[in-house]
């Protein structure tokens, strides 16, 4: 479904203030987390990690990879990037790594330089400074693995969009923006799930709201 379609956020907060639940907010229902839960969530709101892993040129080109691969083309934006940095900062892995691609640290700055190579190829100074349609082809081609030369034949391209993609999955979606998004009820601890699973009891559980819309967005788009 295109975004034009989905109705404005009126609480909470949703990237671009748009979303299919546009009166939840996952944050209001804080005070029914246990008080570690509830620190953890809100510092990812609260404080967004500065960037100090990236260097300011790979940090500028990455930061628009991140916005493209999310559709996050207007504020307010989850600043993806930074906590994809904060974690490699730390040393942070996934525990594992493909035997035919760079540990995931270099493997970053390789794609941020294959993107601002593939955007000079166009014409553009570097992957952030082209205009969003043409940052849009690049990453459809990374997707598919239809970039070629340069860094793009020092790696598995495919295997390498899969693995920062993974990167990107996991910042959005452990952030609280994204769970009203999506319609996520948070945390559970220590209320619990008393109505899933149990349609006689209501498919939602009391804190949750129904979307506002209804269509299949993986069929809308496939149409």
């Amino acid at each position: 479904m295109s975004r034009e379609h989905l109705p404005k956020q009126r609480k909470g907060v949703t990237p671009q203030m748009i979303g299919r639940y546009p009166n939840y907010d996952v944050l209001a229902e804080s005070a029914h987390w246990d008080e570690l839960t509830r620190g953890v969530v809100l510092d990812r709101v609260e404080h967004v990690p500065p960037i100090r892993f990236f260097d300011d040129a790979e940090a500028r080109t990455l930061d628009a990879f991140c916005n493209v691969a999310t559709a996050q083309d207007e504020e307010p934006r989850i600043a993806v990037l930074n906590y994809i940095d904060e974690k490699l900062a730390a040393g942070g892995r996934d525990g594992w790594r493909y035997y035919d691609l760079p540990d995931d640290d270099e493997l970053w700055r390789l794609v941020a330089r294959g993107l601002d190579d593939e955007a000079r190829r166009h014409s553009y100074d570097s992957f952030a400074d082209a205009p969003e349609d043409a940052q849009a082809g690049i990453v459809h081609r990374f997707a598919n693995g239809d970039l070629h030369g340069g860094v793009w034949e020092e790696v598995n391209l495919s295997r390498t969009f899969s693995v920062v993609m993974r990167y990107v999955a996991q910042a959005f979606y452990a952030h609280p923006w994204a769970w009203n998004e999506i319609g996520f009820g948070g945390p559970a601890y220590p209320r619990g799930y008393g109505a899933f699973g149990a349609p006689h009891l209501g498919e939602r559980e009391s804190w949750e709201t129904e979307e506002a819309v209804h269509d299949d967005p993986v069929r809308e788009q496939a149409r």
